[in-house]
Parts: C-alpha cells; structure tokens; sequence
C-alpha cells in the first residue's frame, strides 16, 4: 500500500510518496497551482500512476492547536479532492515542517532560490514521514 502526503500552499503542492512497504517518504513533485482543476487533476495522474490507496494532507495549525485562515483554506481544498476522487483522506498536524524542511535545507547549503524551488516538496515528506513514523506499527 502507497501513500501520498500533500503540503497544501497558496501557490504550490508539494507531493511525496511512500515506498510500498509504507516505512519512508520521497518527495516526488511541487504542483504549481494555477486552479484547483488543475492541480485536482495532476494529483489523479500521480494516484494512479504511484498506486496511491491513501492520502496524507498536512493541515497547518496555530500553535496553540486553533485552526487559522491557511487552515481552514487547506479543508476547502480537501472537501474538493474528496468531491473528484475517490480516496481515504488523512488530515496530519504539519506544525513546524515547512520550519523543518528550511532548516534542513540551510544546513545542506541549498542556495534561497533553489530551496524556494524545493520546500513545499521537503516539507510533504516530513509531514508523510511523520504519518508513518506514528503509524508505522498499525499499517
């Protein structure tokens, strides 16, 4: 069974898969988004092109676990991806992954324009990392 994670932005998606054991995340792509058919539609051809059963979106949160405007924007745009394809969708706390995935891109030396290029990316590994790290003795 493959998983997906999805870091949801304004502008991008970023996308990771599983290995087909469900033990570690690969990031895959970062989705312009130019409309939400768009975007709806470039995740349909990687489900089914990677044999995706699940889903894993990282819903970002305040601090204190209250959901702000970037969150609720991010449950709007899972209610269209459950209304155009049929898969089990797992909403995760993303708190601090774009954080993360900054860190770990400045501690590599990747050059600011380069990690504008690949953060969302990095940051959907770490939020499908984080799944399936807390999951990883139920799946």
């Amino acid at each position: 069974m493959r998983l997906m994670g999805l870091d949801v932005g304004d502008k991008t998606i970023g996308v990771a898969v599983s290995d087909l054991l469900g033990l570690t995340a690969q990031g895959v792509e970062t989705i312009k988004r130019t409309g939400n058919k768009v975007a709806i539609n470039r995740l349909r051809e990687l489900i089914s092109e990677k044999n995706v059963t699940k889903l894993v979106v990282g819903l970002p949160k305040n601090m204190n676990g209250t959901l702000g405007p970037q969150g609720e924007k991010v449950l709007s745009f899972v209610d269209k991806i459950k209304d155009k394809i049929d898969i089990e969708v797992v909403l995760w706390d993303e708190r601090l992954t774009t954080v993360a995935a900054e860190k770990m891109l400045i501690s590599a030396d990747v050059s600011r324009k380069k990690r504008k290029k690949v953060i969302d990316k990095i940051a959907a590994v770490y939020i499908l990392q984080g799944y399936l790290d807390s999951n990883k003795n139920k799946l």
